[in-house]
C-alpha cells in the first residue's frame, strides 16, 4: 500500500514547499494539490459535501505553480494533482505544463483529473458542461500526442491543431501516469481508453461495493485488450481510520490519500502525525 496527502494549498496555512517538506519526512509516497480557478459569486451548483462550500475553494493556488514548489522543495515524493479541471485549460499549453513539472520533479508527477462539479465554473471557461466528458477525452489525447510524438497533430470535434513541436517532453515515458476521477456510468470507459489508473472517492467511508468495481474494472479491461494489473488504484480523500484502510486495501487499492484541511501549520503538521500512524 502506498499511502499520500492532498490539501488545498492557500495563502492561509503553510506555503507548498513546507508542506511538501513535512509530508516527505514523515514517510508519505505522495502530495496531492486539487485546483479551481475560481468560484463564482452566484454559484448554484450544489457541492456533494454540503450546503457551504469551505473557504478553501475560494483560496485555492495555481495547483502548477503550487506543486512545483513542492517538487523541488523534496527529493524522493511524487507530486500530483488531485484532480486538475483539463475541460477548463488549453491542451497545449495544459501539455507543457504537465512535461515542465515532470522535467522539473524528476519524473516524480501524477496526473489525476476529473471533469468537474461546479458547472458555472467550467461554463466561465468556454465548456459546454453537458458535453464536458467528449471534450475531456479528445484534450486527453491531443496532450498524449504532444507527448510522445516529435511532430504532433489533432483533428477532432473539440479539438483542432496542425502539425507541431512542442517541448520538453516528459522524463515519465511514454507520458506521466494519468489517474481519473468520478464514479459515473463511463467512467470506466474513460479509465480503459486513454489513462493508468482511477481515482474513487471516499467519503465518509470507503464507498459501498469498491471491490466489485475494481473487479469489474479488471475485466473490462483485459477484455479490452490492456494489462489489468498495470491500471493502479487510489483512494481519494480515504478516512484516516485504520478500518478504512484495511478495507480499501481488501477492496485492491494499491494508494489511500488521506485529506487534511489547510488550517494553521500547527494543526496540520498534527494532522499528518496522526495518519502518519496508519502507514505500515
Amino acid at each position: 500500500m502506498k499511502y499520500g496527502i492532498t490539501m488545498f494549498p492557500t495563502e492561509y496555512t503553510a506555503q507548498p514547499d513546507e508542506i511538501a517538506r513535512q509530508v516527505e519526512a514523515r514517510g508519505f509516497e505522495s502530495l496531492w494539490f486539487p485546483e479551481h480557478t475560481h468560484i463564482p459569486a452566484a454559484r448554484q451548483a450544489a457541492w456533494a459535501g454540503g450546503p457551504e462550500l469551505p473557504r478553501e475553494y475560494f483560496y485555492s493556488y495555481d495547483p502548477f505553480v503550487a506543486l512545483t514548489a513542492a517538487a523541488v522543495a523534496t527529493r524522493d515524493l511524487r507530486v500530483g494533482t488531485g484532480i486538475y479541471l483539463v475541460i477548463q485549460h488549453h491542451p497545449i499549453t495544459t501539455a507543457k505544463a504537465v512535461a515542465t513539472l515532470d522535467r522539473i520533479s524528476n519524473g516524480r508527477f501524477l496526473f489525476g483529473i476529473g471533469g468537474g462539479w461546479n458547472w458555472e465554473e467550467v461554463q466561465h471557461h468556454g465548456t459546454n458542461f453537458k458535453t464536458r466528458w467528449r471534450l475531456l477525452r479528445e484534450r486527453v489525447l491531443a496532450m498524449k500526442a504532444l507527448w510522445t510524438q516529435e511532430t504532433a497533430e489533432y483533428h477532432g470535434d473539440f479539438v483542432e491543431f496542425d502539425p507541431s513541436i512542442m517541448n520538453p517532453k516528459p522524463v515519465q515515458k511514454p507520458h506521466p501516469p494519468i489517474y481519473m476521477g468520478g464514479d459515473g456510468a463511463t467512467t470506466f470507459d474513460r479509465v480503459i481508453e486513454f489513462c493508468d489508473g482511477w481515482f474513487p472517492i471516499a467519503r465518509g467511508g470507503v464507498p459501498a461495493g469498491l471491490s466489485d468495481k475494481i473487479a469489474e474494472l479488471r475485466r473490462l479491461a483485459e477484455a479490452a485488450g490492456r494489462d489489468p494489473d498495470a491500471l493502479s488504484i487510489s483512494l481519494f480523500q480515504c478516512p484516516p481510520t485504520r478500518e478504512a484502510v484495511d478495507e480499501a486495501a481488501r477492496a485492491g487499492v494499491e494508494r489511500v490519500i488521506f485529506g487534511v484541511r489547510p488550517e494553521e501549520p500547527a494543526s496540520v503538521w498534527k494532522a499528518l502525525d496522526e495518519r502518519a500512524k496508519l502507514m505500515r
